[in-house]
C-alpha cells in the first residue's frame, strides 16, 4: 500500500494567513522528503478557515521546490470556474511538473462558493460536466475551436491564425491529458460509478465514516464493468485523518483537549454539511440523533490517533472492514503544534507504513 498526503487545508479562522500558507507548504516538502508518493491539495474561495483560494496557484510554487512526489488538485471546483482559463492553468501546471501532476476535478461542495458564482440553485454536477468535456476537447481537438454547450460557448473560428498559433491552446505534458480522480462523499454514490465509465480513479473522503467509504470501491467495480473494464483495488484511494505520536500523553494533548484541532476540524464541516447534505455521514449509524454528533463523538469516530503500534492495529483494522486499497492518503491538518504534526508525519512514513506493510 502506497502513502500519499491529502489537505483541504483547514486552519482556525483568524491565523495569520501567510504562516498558514508557509505551514502548508512546509508539509508537502516534508511529504517528499519523507518518501510521500503523491499529495493532494484543495480549493476553495469564501472560506476563512480553507485557505488555499487556487490549488494550481499553490502547486504551482511547489513546482521547482520538488522533485519527484507526484502533485495533485484535491479538487478543482469547475462548476466555479471557466473551462478554458482552467485548461490552459492546468496545462501549464503539468508542463512546470514535467507529468508529476494528477488532475482532481469536483463540482465544488461549498454552499457560499456555490452563491458567489451565482450556481447555488442549479444542477452544480451537469456544469461540471459540461466544464470537463470542453477541456478535454481543448486538450485532444485541433483548433479552430467550435464548441458549444447549455452553459459556455468555446470558439476561435473568427481569429484562429495558424502561421502565428493565434487561437491554439497550449496542451499538457502528459498525453492526452494528466489522470483525473475524483472525490467520493456519499454512500453509494453513482458519481463514482459514472467517472468509473470515464476511466476516472476515486478518492474517498477521509471526514465520513467507514460504513460510507465501504460502499465506495463496489460503485467503482460497478463503473468500470459498464465500460468493459475491470476494477483494481490499487486505483483506489482512501484519505483517513491520522494523529501518530511517540507516547500516550502527546496522543491525549493534541486529540482530546477541549478545542484541539480534529475536534475543530470536524464540527467546522460538520456545521457545513449541515447546509448541504445533512449529517448522516458522519455518524455510525443513521439514525443516531443530531445532538449525539459532537466534536469528540466525531474524533472518536474519523480519526485514527495513537503511538505507531496502536495506529497500524487500526488502520488494518480500518482496512480489514472497508476491503483493500492502493493508496491511503495521510490527511493534513492545522499545524498550530507544528513540532507534534511534524512528528506524526515522520513517524507514519518511517515507522507506521512499513509495519502495516509487513503485515499486509
Amino acid at each position: 500500500m502506497k502513502l500519499g498526503y491529502f489537505t483541504m487545508p483547514l486552519h482556525p479562522v483568524g491565523r495569520d494567513w501567510r504562516q498558514t500558507l508557509e505551514e502548508d507548504r512546509e508539509a508537502i516538502l516534508l511529504a517528499e522528503e519523507l518518501g510521500f508518493e503523491e499529495a493532494f491539495i484543495g480549493e476553495h474561495v469564501t472560506d476563512l478557515a480553507e485557505t488555499i483560494t487556487n490549488c494550481l496557484i499553490f502547486i504551482a510554487t511547489l513546482a521547482r521546490d520538488t522533485k519527484r512526489i507526484k502533485l495533485g488538485s484535491g479538487t478543482v471546483n469547475l462548476s466555479n470556474r471557466h473551462p478554458a482559463a482552467t485548461a490552459a492553468e492546468i496545462a501549464m501546471v503539468d508542463t512546470m511538473l514535467e507529468g508529476r501532476f494528477i488532475l482532481g476535478v469536483g463540482p465544488g461542495g461549498l454552499p457560499s462558493d456555490a452563491e458567489m458564482f451565482q450556481t447555488m440553485d442549479e444542477d452544480r454536477n451537469a456544469i461540471f460536466v459540461e466544464a470537463i468535456e470542453h477541456m478535454i476537447a481543448l486538450w485532444t481537438q485541433d483548433p479552430p475551436y467550435r464548441r458549444r454547450g447549455k452553459r459556455w460557448t468555446l470558439t476561435t473560428e473568427r481569429t484562429f491564425d495558424a502561421d502565428i498559433g493565434m487561437g491554439a491552446m497550449l496542451r499538457p505534458f502528459q498525453k492526452p491529458y494528466p489522470p483525473i480522480v475524483v472525490t467520493a462523499i456519499l454512500p453509494n454514490s453513482n458519481g463514482i460509478a459514472a467517472a468509473a465509465e470515464r476511466g476516472w480513479t476515486p478518492i474517498s473522503a477521509n471526514f465520513v465514516h467507514p460504513w460510507v467509504i465501504k460502499t465506495h470501491y463496489p460503485k467503482y467495480a460497478e463503473g468500470c464493468a459498464r465500460a468493459g473494464g475491470e476494477a483494481r483495488p490499487d486505483d483506489w484511494r482512501v484519505a483517513k485523518s491520522i494523529f501518530v505520536a511517540d507516547d500516550d500523553a502527546t496522543v491525549r494533548r493534541v486529540t482530546r483537549s477541549p478545542g484541539n484541532i480534529f475536534g475543530d476540524y470536524f464540527r467546522n464541516l460538520q456545521r457545513k454539511a449541515q447546509r448541504t447534505r445533512g449529517n448522516a455521514f458522519f455518524k455510525h449509524d443513521p439514525s443516531l440523533p443530531d445532538s449525539a454528533v459532537t466534536a469528540e463523538y466525531m474524533s472518536s469516530e474519523l480519526l485514527i490517533a495513537g503511538t505507531v503500534n496502536e495506529v497500524v492495529d487500526k488502520l488494518l483494522a480500518f482496512r480489514e472492514f472497508i476491503g483493500p486499497f492502493g493508496t491511503l492518503l495521510y490527511c493534513g491538518h492545522d499545524w498550530s503544534d507544528a513540532r507534534a504534526m511534524r512528528r506524526s508525519m515522520e513517524l507514519m512514513a518511517e515507522e507506521v507504513m512499513p509495519r502495516l506493510n509487513r503485515m499486509l
